[in-house]
C-alpha cells in the first residue's frame, strides 16, 4: 500500500498541472509573475484550494480575479490531464505565508538588534 492518502497524491498532482496552465495555457496579459505555492484538498477530493503568490501587491486583486475566472477553464484542462473520475472545483486563495515569514524575521531582527544594544550599554 502506498504511504500516504490519494487526497495528498492529488493535491501535489494538482499543484503541478495547475501551475503548468497558469504559466502555458492562460493568456491574459493582465497577469503578473505567479508562484503556486501548494494546493489543499478536501478528503473527498470535491474541492481544491490553490494557493498563489503574486509578486506585485497592486496586481493582486486583479489577477486572483482573473484567476477565479478561469476555473472552468481550467478544470476543464485538468480534466484533458488526468485520468480521474472527478476533477474537484477550484477556489484560487492567496498565500500570505511569506508575508508571514518576513514579518517573523523582522521581528526577531528587532529583538536581537535590541539584545545587541542593551547587551553593549
Amino acid at each position: 500500500m502506498l504511504p500516504y492518502k490519494r487526497s495528498q497524491r492529488v493535491r501535489d498532482l494538482l499543484r503541478e498541472e495547475i501551475a503548468d496552465i497558469v504559466i502555458h495555457r492562460l493568456k491574459d496579459p493582465r497577469i503578473g509573475f505567479i508562484t503556486v505555492t501548494g494546493v489543499d484538498v478536501t478528503d473527498d477530493i470535491k474541492i481544491a484550494r490553490v494557493y498563489v503568490s503574486i509578486l506585485k501587491d497592486e496586481e493582486r486583486k486583479t489577477t486572483l480575479e482573473i484567476l477565479n475566472s478561469a476555473k472552468s477553464f481550467m478544470r476543464s484542462e485538468l480534466s484533458k490531464r488526468l485520468r480521474m473520475k472527478f476533477i474537484p472545483s477550484i477556489e484560487f486563495r492567496l498565500d500570505t505565508s511569506i508575508e508571514y515569514g518576513n514579518r517573523i524575521d523582522k521581528l526577531l531582527r528587532e529583538i536581537e538588534e535590541k539584545a545587541n544594544h542593551d547587551y553593549s550599554s
